[in-house]
């Protein structure tokens, strides 16, 4: 399993604890300091099975900066992200070719049935 993990984040660490106490030692990816290329994030998406607004902090400073809506192009949405990782809802959780994002933290649970 993989996490994109934001240490400063209590719902990420909640997160990474929950996969810890089932016995599970994920690769963590924090994601602010190696920040997903503008192709791994399309790969994320069709795991997540959203669009590429759905994964954004939409209350982050960047977001309105940027100009962004639910109608910008997800090339655009991508790039974005990719330069300014904070855009990067969290934590994003990935086994195998699925993956969920973890609010509530609980969500992590369902990738280990």
């Amino acid at each position: 399993m993989i996490i994109y993990h934001n240490p400063r984040c209590s719902k990420s660490r909640q997160a990474l604890a929950l996969l810890r106490e089932n016995g599970v030692e994920p690769e963590v990816i924090e994601y602010l300091k190696t920040p997903p290329t503008k192709s791994a994030l399309r790969d994320l998406l069709r795991k997540l099975d959203l669009s590429a607004h759905d994964i954004l902090r939409t209350k982050e400073d960047e977001y309105k900066k940027l100009g962004l809506s639910p109608d910008t192009a997800e090339n655009k949405i991508l790039a974005a992200i990719a330069a300014n990782p904070i855009l990067l809802e969290r934590p994003i959780i990935i086994k195998g070719n699925r993956a969920l994002i973890g609010r509530p933290p609980e969500n992590v649970l369902e990738l280990l049935r």
